[in-house]
């Protein structure tokens, strides 16, 4: 991803949250040792000795209501810090909400405020959701598994490997142990192209090494999606529909996201400006991905699910996914972080749609964060120790505020007091996830430049595998690019430095202040190709230049 913000965000916001937040542990603890005289620590003893944890510093009870009457002022010192304009929160104990509130604006335009009620999007915390809905299809079709080749369901789908083609799993899809490396599709999405597109332009990208590297892929997970969609004839809208938002309540909750625009009561997205503040600029389709990112939910919504799961599966006292299949789901199938140059680092893993890690007191948690660049930030997690789950949505730029309010919530049921100043160390976490990308940004055309050629020479047609045609077209002097369906996608081609031409990248990838190069290639007098810098790797730091962004002429 580059210079990427949002390939940065969607890496970050959920390994970060793996690594230093939270994220379900299979038993609850019972008994209490007695304090050590030497340490004065007390032991809760689980079933099995690997389930000990560390006791809290008092009763749960009494750590969950003084940790929820603290609430209110955890929310609106993050909001007042980051300039973050609205958050809606929700908490879930022993199978109540306990906590259901909404702060600040879902809109700094009109300034309504956002109430718990308002439809916020969520981002990558849609990809937990959506292991769920397959939990609850695997549940509802014993002939159906996490094991099944998702070939069985989509036999048109393929990737460049014949042989993960045949063999990539529901499960891999899932964990992100393709090898689809991370940014694949997302470029395509956000020059316009829809999921069936994208999906079928992934033979097109070379795969990292098979189920032994972890890739965080959005279109990875949703080809897994669209399988089990498949399997039952629907679309993935109707088959989250049916099997977990209409059975569980979640009246508020869409894939769709021409029904998250019907909802009056919805939080526009913010995205954060150079000066740090927060302005409402773009409006965010996901519905390409919708298993991954496409959600928009409400908190008490997220709490009817998170109350589900933290009840092992039950809906009001009856199964509603077999507990053998969540456990699958919330089992540990990817690493995705730790520090192999220091051994005391933890490491962190990746179950099917949701991290899976530990608090510091040995508790097993599940967590997903979720942001989109151009104004989402959200995070769940859920201790099912202690039978706890907390959901934070908000609708500004990916700031660190929802996983700051989740590691002082979870510090304070623990210890009673914060460990660690965290709303100060995530914001300074994603504190970069708003810089422009692009080869070029912060340069200026070099003064000793060569001019560039006549506007003629650039105009014509240029095609990718890829990303399909590309046409320059020219017109009093001023040469235009379009990428995408029916070339909806523009910027305008700049002189630069000779044949080296600057373009403006937009998109959830290239936020306001990017600049990259399209650099032309002449074969003779004649161009022949270009070679679009920006799009000629995905949207992660560090990537190398992976070829889909070179270009031939075809006119």
């Amino acid at each position: 991803m580059s210079s990427s913000n949002q390939g940065r965000i969607r890496v970050v916001a959920v390994s970060m949250a793996a690594a230093l937040t939270l994220g379900i542990t299979a038993c609850t603890a019972g008994a209490t040792a007695e304090p050590s005289s030497s340490t004065g620590l007390a032991v809760a003893l689980g079933e099995a000795p690997n389930q000990d944890v560390v006791d809290l510093y008092t009763d749960r009870d009494t750590a969950v209501s003084a940790a929820v009457d603290a609430l209110p002022q955890l929310i609106e010192k993050a909001l007042d810090q980051t300039g973050v304009p609205g958050a809606q929160v929700a908490v879930v104990s022993n199978g109540e909400v306990v906590f259901e509130e909404g702060y600040g604006v879902r809109d700094v335009t009109t300034q309504e405020p956002v109430d718990v009620g308002t439809v916020f999007q969520i981002a990558s915390l849609s990809k937990p959701l959506s292991s769920s809905v397959v939990a609850k299809a695997i549940t509802d079709d014993p002939a159906l598994s996490w094991d099944d080749p998702v070939k069985d369901y989509l036999p048109d789908f393929a990737l460049s490997d014949p042989y993960v083609t045949g063999h990539g799993k529901i499960a891999d899809f899932f964990s992100h142990r393709t090898g689809i490396p991370t940014g694949a599709g997302d470029d395509l999405e956000d020059i316009g192209f829809d999921s069936d597109y994208i999906l079928a332009h992934l033979n097109q990208v070379p795969l990292a090494s098979f189920r032994d590297t972890y890739q965080y892929s959005n279109f990875g997970l949703t080809v897994g999606g669209e399988a089990v969609a498949a399997s039952r004839g629907q679309t993935w809208a109707q088959t989250a529909q049916d099997l977990l938002f209409e059975p569980l309540g979640m009246t508020s909750t869409t894939t769709l996201h021409d029904n998250y625009l019907a909802a009056d009561d919805r939080a526009a997205m913010h995205a954060r400006t150079g000066d740090g503040q927060y302005e409402q600029l773009f409006d965010r389709d996901a519905d390409a991905e919708a298993p991954a990112g496409g959600v928009a939910s409400t908190a008490g919504d997220i709490a009817k699910w998170m109350t589900m799961v933290l009840a092992d599966g039950e809906v009001g006292g009856a199964e509603f996914i077999d507990p053998l299949v969540l456990a699958q789901t919330y089992s540990a199938h990817s690493i995705t972080g730790g520090d192999a140059q220091n051994l005391s680092s933890r490491t962190s893993h990746y179950g099917f749609g949701t991290n899976v890690g530990s608090t510091v007191t040995g508790r097993v948690s599940i967590s997903h964060s979720g942001a989109f660049g151009w104004g989402a930030a959200t995070n769940a997690t859920m201790i099912p120790d202690l039978n706890l789950g907390i959901v934070v949505l908000t609708n500004g730029a990916p700031s660190g505020v929802p996983e700051a309010i989740v590691s002082e919530f979870v510090d304070l049921i623990q210890f009673g007091a914060e460990t660690r100043p965290w709303l100060d160390l995530w914001p300074s976490v994603f504190a970069h996830f708003s810089d422009p990308a692009g080869d070029l940004v912060g340069e200026e055309a070099p003064t000793d430049a060569a001019p560039a050629g006549a506007a003629g020479d650039y105009v014509g047609t240029y095609t990718s595998p890829y990303f399909g045609d590309f046409v320059v077209t020219e017109e009093n002097g001023v040469l235009t690019g379009a990428l995408g369906p029916d070339g909806g996608y523009t910027f305008e081609l700049d002189p630069w430095d000779g044949d080296t031409l600057s373009f403006v990248p937009t998109g959830e990838n290239a936020l306001p202040g990017s600049l990259s190069s399209a650099v032309f290639v002449r074969d003779g007098e004649r161009i022949s190709g270009v070679t679009l810098t920006y799009f000629n790797k995905f949207p992660a730091p560090g990537q190398e230049p992976n070829g889909l962004g070179v270009f031939t002429r075809t006119d």
